[in-house]
């Protein structure tokens, strides 16, 4: 395929991987997408804070080698319209890690979704989630600081399959009349039909990941969430099979809850992850209730969307909350919000959810040096008080400053040059 528009760094080398494990070099090639309406303000900031932390953790030995890679509106803009070009995807895959910011789907762009149209054409089937709080981060918790939990969310079927037929149309009366006649199933006339898939194939692979991740990072537990009191075959099936997952794939690493107490008299065993389940609605309460019982969930579609927004909120907003989305061998790292368009291009907003994708970018790519010093540099400059406008307006005395000024005083804690 011709490349138009993407230029790779000449001086990087690009990801590899070799037996399932990515192969690091340290001077790789990584993508970004700037995203639309506030992207390239909160982009231009990131990029700054993620090369000055590479640079004094490694004193300059390793260096990351940007590629612009585009989608959204400056997609439109060089590709005749088309918002998300097929060189992009290319790149996407070829460099297996990336990073976007917001991304919008203009009207008549043939999209339903850019975000869920990604997800499909790469099957990135995990959006990953790490919810955790940031000392000095205003909260509505009276204790945020036990909210510390890695959300799995399956990204490909349930109700984001986009099956479903409008109230009155041809295709709505042909299932109609399948699911009266033909299954005896019952409901009121002229309804809008949708249909909810979810395999054992694309559950099992969710769960896999969450319980590996588990066990990699010592977590102690992995909750499986799901509404399988009601919808017994689809949600309650993706709990059967994660249990199967469990038992089948890591039996010596992973003990249920059950057997916790029936065989450990409740005590975790060392190296052992328990494997529990809670129903959907339950856990929205247990979340702000109980919070430290929570570790890694894996969860469907629609939960694990509304459930990572809902536990975002409790450590300080979606504006900070990070995430990825993940298939077996590419990741692609973004904001989780919306692309705020009444704030673009005003270097107002605050570059949290892209900064600290950015730093579990870092992570995955095993540079953990470099995203700790951006993890204790943030809550340092937030304890000086210096934040953007969302946080100014929640906070006593708080000197506001700009997206770009924000990351200047982030890159001077970094340097060490911060205020004590």
């Amino acid at each position: 395929m011709p490349i138009t528009h993407l230029k790779f760094p000449e001086s990087g080398t690009k990801i590899s991987s070799q037996n399932n494990q990515l192969v690091v070099p340290d001077n790789p090639i990584l993508g970004y997408v700037e995203g639309d309406g506030i992207g390239p303000d909160i982009m231009r900031a990131s990029l700054r804070v993620w090369d000055a932390a590479v640079k004094k953790a490694y004193n300059g030995k390793r260096k990351i080698h940007w590629a612009e890679l585009f989608m959204g509106e400056k997609a439109a803009e060089k590709y005749e319209g088309n918002i998300f070009p097929d060189e992009t995807r290319q790149a996407l895959q070829e460099l297996m890690v990336s990073i976007k910011g917001p991304l919008t789907t203009p009207i008549g762009g043939g999209f339903r979704s850019l975000n869920v149209t990604l997800r499909q054409m790469l099957d990135l089937y995990a959006c990953v989630r790490p919810v955790r709080y940031y000392s000095g981060v205003p909260s509505p918790l009276r204790h945020p600081e036990r909210v510390d939990v890695v959300i799995f969310r399956e990204n490909t079927e349930d109700v984001y399959a986009g099956i479903e037929y409008e109230s009155g149309s041809p295709e709505m009366r042909k299932v109609e009349k399948f699911l009266k006649e033909e299954m005896g199933a019952t409901f009121f006339e002229d309804s809008g039909i949708g249909v909810k898939p979810i395999s054992p194939f694309g559950s099992k692979r969710l769960v896999r990941k969450a319980i590996k991740y588990a066990i990699d990072n010592q977590r102690k537990s992995v909750t499986l969430v799901h509404k399988g009191n009601i919808m017994k075959y689809t949600e309650g099936a993706f709990r059967n099979w994660g249990y199967e997952v469990a038992r089948e794939d890591f039996g010596d690493s992973t003990i249920t809850e059950d057997e916790l107490y029936s065989k450990y008299d409740g005590k975790q065993p060392e190296g052992k992850v328990v494997i529990k389940d809670r129903i959907a609605d339950i856990m929205f309460q247990l979340m702000l209730l109980r919070p430290s019982e929570f570790d890694v969930i894996a969860t469907t579609n629609l939960n694990g969307d509304y459930l990572s927004d809902a536990i975002a909120a409790e450590v300080g907003g979606i504006g900070i909350a990070p995430g990825a989305n993940m298939s077996d061998h590419v990741a692609v790292f973004e904001a989780t919000h919306g692309t705020a368009p009444k704030y673009a291009n005003l270097d107002k907003v605050n570059p949290g959810s892209l900064l600290f994708s950015g730093v579990n970018m870092l992570e995955y790519i095993g540079w953990k040096e470099a995203a700790d010093l951006i993890t204790a540099a943030y809550p340092e400059v937030i304890r000086q008080k210096i934040v953007t406008y969302d946080f100014a307006r929640q906070m006593e005395n708080a000197t506001e400053v700009s997206t770009s000024g924000f990351a200047d005083a982030l890159i001077r804690q970094i340097d060490g040059v911060g205020e004590g």
